[in-house]
């Protein structure tokens, strides 16, 4: 006799209700998000390969959509949580994600993706840690603390939305928070950190601002700062090996005509000194940048999300199958200010994507390819439509960015993995 036996990987299941809120992070009442009565929303903390379960309640009033930043949803685009691919919860309603974080191991968040939710704080900290027998290079902290760091804009999304439904742009942040606060050099600020001497802790780092990039000085050893820019995440090791006292965490905005600047404060256990007011100036200009992304290296032998990872490591063997070159612009179209990628500003049909695929009836409602390999001549003219690329199941695509703007512009592959392999000034040719 034979018993078949089912067995998964552990389930991690969440409850979260959706509420608006008074709060003031920046000194002025205005409406905030709450994730389940938090600001920012509850983190998930996990291990590769769990899988997570999130019931959502929507009391907003209006359609409410969660994302999960760099989480790949394999097989299951439906989960990603952009428009499109995942209808929004209608209000009073509910919604069930379920997707495992599969072979994954880092530090990740998710946040609002519809109605500039995002600016009102609807957004959260992912921790996946690497499974008991995958060894990483390095020994277990005594804890680890996510720093969500972003600007952050007091006119609320409500208003922000109608800006840009008026075909106006965001404007500038009022300020920075650092886990939705902002902190002063006055000394009075309760500790948001704590460390024991001779210790050594793991701070994960994001970016979950709206506009800017943003600077922090990590008081680790190998570095004294981190470009961290829109959607990004890094962790560092930080050993409490200075003077015991107290310390600023810094974060300023870069590449701004005016630096904005937030605090917070960390301490070492026992100790009762101040900070020093004195705090350290991010750097300027795009060269460090530039710099700092050449000078990270990827060490793929220490460890990986499964003993045996699926793929290659010979990245620079790979034959690549298809080039895109993205050029994003900005015009007028009927008034109103319109951004597009190689002359096409998409817009969302009243049928998501995925729904008029999965019924068979795309072609009545979008067109494939609008989007060629290479941009137009002229890509100041721009089409209004959606736009959908077709791909080739297991093709090596190599996209180039061109960025012909005055502002940073940061790209996010919803639902899916990239290696950023190399940044130059200018615009590219296939010679580079």
């Amino acid at each position: 006799m034979f018993t078949t036996v089912h067995s998964e990987d552990p389930y991690l299941f969440f409850t979260w209700n959706i509420t608006y809120a008074t709060l003031s992070p920046l000194v002025v009442p205005q409406q905030v998000i709450l994730i389940d009565g938090q600001f920012p929303g509850p983190k998930i903390n996990c291990t590769s390969n769990n899988n997570i379960v999130v019931n959502v309640f929507n009391n907003l009033d209006e359609p409410f959509l969660l994302m999960w930043n760099g989480i790949q949803q394999r097989k299951n685009s439906w989960q990603e949580g952009t428009l499109g691919t995942t209808c929004p919860i209608p209000r009073g309603k509910n919604y069930t994600y379920h997707f495992q974080v599969k072979d994954q191991i880092g530090s990740f968040f998710y946040y609002a993706t519809t109605a500039l939710h995002h600016a009102a704080g609807a957004y959260g900290a992912i921790r996946i840690h690497s499974r008991d027998l995958i060894p990483v290079p390095f020994d277990r902290p005594e804890d680890e603390y996510d720093v969500l760091v972003g600007d952050w804009y007091t006119k609320g999304h409500s208003t922000l939305k109608k800006f840009l439904d008026s075909g106006r742009t965001l404007g500038r942040p009022d300020g920075v928070l650092i886990i939705g606060k902002t902190g002063s050099t006055k000394g009075d600020d309760e500790p948001m950190f704590t460390m024991i001497p001779g210790k050594t802790y793991r701070y994960r780092f994001y970016n979950v601002g709206m506009k800017n990039s943003i600077n922090d000085p990590t008081l680790a050893k190998m570095c004294d700062s981190l470009d961290v820019h829109l959607g990004q995440c890094y962790s560092v090791q930080v050993t409490a090996d200075q003077e015991p006292k107290a310390y600023y965490l810094v974060a300023s905005t870069r590449f701004t005509k005016t630096v904005l600047t937030s605090t917070s404060t960390i301490r070492y256990s026992g100790s009762t000194g101040p900070a020093s007011t004195e705090l350290p100036e991010a750097p300027v200009g795009w060269t460090w940048s530039i710099n700092q992304f050449r000078s990270f290296r990827w060490n793929l032998t220490p460890s990986a999300a499964r003993p045996n990872p699926q793929g290659s490591y010979h990245y620079g063997q790979i034959n690549i199958t298809r080039t895109i070159k993205l050029v994003n612009s900005a015009g007028n179209v009927d008034g109103k200010l319109r951004y597009a990628v190689n002359g096409i500003s998409h817009e969302n049909p009243e049928t998501p994507l995925k729904l008029a695929e999965y019924f068979g009836v795309a072609d009545k409602v979008f067109k494939y390819d609008l989007l060629k390999n290479e941009p137009p001549t002229d890509t100041e003219q721009i089409t209004i439509s959606p736009n959908v690329i077709n791909a080739t199941f297991r093709n090596f695509v190599e996209i180039i960015f061109e960025n012909h703007e005055k502002s940073v512009q940061s790209w996010h592959l919803a639902g899916y993995a990239f290696f950023a392999v190399a940044i130059e000034p200018g615009r590219w040719t296939d010679t580079r």
